[in-house]
């Protein structure tokens, strides 16, 4: 079995081409996650339903991804990644586009349900490609810019709650359409065909896991498999709280619509800035610091934004939105080095299912806590004892620096 730490040779010059493709890759999903967060109160008004009823609309593209997370990554290890890749991105395009002409609530969940396939299948590859081929190193650095994408397209996604109308909410499902088609296209015209090889052949060799459950859980990796799923599982359950509640339940705590809007790009801004960072220390003797930092002010953060009101909301959202965004890097960093090359798409994948188990919780807990008279400060508090556990297993997994 090829080595955790092996990375594959990139065609001469084309690592950073490969690393940026990623990005691109993530920055589309980051955007289209976001869409329906952004989208909530513009859906309520034109489908006539009070905002507490779109839990399930919030949560609807989790469940595809899912599923897409799960067989994304198996596929990428058996056919190769860039392949999966593209098609991950040309499917949560094109359902985008269809969200966009959704004449009701039913048929508009629905089509998250199907977006959601692709994007389940385009990050873990997006990442593991990253891991594999970035022109940068050490490989954590890799993972981090291949990841931070996300919450940078959640940014724009976002911003574009101040620039446009509520009634105009179907403009952002098309930009969240188009943008994955062209990423689609640059993928398959300027990412080198090797890149997205490393999985298959790896994978196609007699050293090669049998079955998923050795993939998982042989050589010994059972113990911290069980706590990377517990830790992407309760750190995405907070993260997609955030993301699809935040403006609503700021807007509760005494903000404007536009301040709202403006606390959640920063919520963004804050989370790449810190996703790269923390990445990119990952591989450095600073690696405890940034794990410990990152896990102790998420639950603290948490606390003092459900106490305070008004606009001094807007630069703390930021400060929380790095915390869980950083939590989230350190655990796909963890994941892109336990899993060797040859089963880091089932790996990843894996994670990813795991974390939309937690993604599926969070927006419906939320909704379920708010239609039984629960205050916005009492949403936030609740999330404590997730983080705490959740910071927990970011602990036992980071603490001890992989072998090189």
């Amino acid at each position: 079995m090829t080595s955790a730490s092996t990375t594959t040779a990139a065609p001469a010059g084309s690592g950073p081409l490969i690393l940026g493709l990623c990005f691109l890759a993530a920055l589309c999903e980051g955007f289209d996650v976001q869409a329906a967060g952004v989208t909530g109160g513009g859906v309520a008004h034109a489908f006539h339903v009070a905002p507490k009823a779109l839990g399930w609309f919030f949560s609807a593209g989790n469940f595809g991804l899912l599923f897409g997370a799960l067989v994304g990554g198996r596929l990428s290890d058996r056919f190769g990644r860039r392949l999966v890749l593209v098609a991950s991105l040309a499917i949560f395009g094109l359902f985008s586009l269809a969200t966009a002409t959704a004449g009701d609530l039913n048929t508009l969940t629905a089509f998250r349900v199907l977006t959601g396939l692709g994007l389940g299948g385009a990050l873990p590859n997006a990442v593991a490609i990253a891991a594999d081929y970035g022109g940068l190193s050490p490989r954590s650095g890799h993972i981090a810019i291949g990841y931070f994408g996300m919450p940078l397209g959640g940014a724009i996604a976002s911003a574009l709650t101040v620039i446009l109308p509520s009634d105009h909410w179907r403009e952002v499902f098309i930009m969240g359409g188009v943008s994955p088609l062209i990423a689609a296209g640059a993928v398959i015209a300027l990412m080198p065909p090797e890149a997205g090889q490393a999985g298959a052949k790896a994978g196609a060799g007699d050293t090669a896991p049998a079955s998923i459950a050795e993939a998982l859980f042989g050589d010994g990796r059972a113990a911290r498999t069980v706590a990377l799923w517990l830790g992407f599982l309760l750190m995405a359950l907070a993260l997609h709280l955030m993301l699809n509640w935040l403006p609503l339940l700021l807007q509760a705590q005494g903000l404007s619509k536009s301040q709202a809007a403006l606390a959640q790009v920063g919520f963004n801004l804050g989370g790449a800035a810190a996703a790269l960072g923390v990445g990119l220390l990952m591989d450095s003797p600073w690696r405890r610091s940034a794990i410990a930092a990152s896990v102790v002010a998420l639950p603290t953060l948490l606390l003092v934004v459900a106490a305070l009101h008004g606009p001094a909301i807007i630069g703390l959202a930021a400060l929380l939105g790095g915390a869980i965004l950083a939590v989230q890097v350190i655990l796909y960093a963890v994941a892109g080095i336990l899993y060797p090359q040859a089963i880091r798409g089932t790996g990843l994948g894996a994670g990813v299912a795991a974390s939309r188990v937690g993604s599926i919780a969070g927006p419906a807990s939320a909704a379920v806590l708010l239609a039984s008279g629960g205050s916005a400060a009492q949403v936030l508090t609740g999330l404590l004892p997730v983080t705490l556990v959740g910071g927990i297993c970011v602990l036992a997994l980071g603490w001890r620096k992989p072998a090189a």
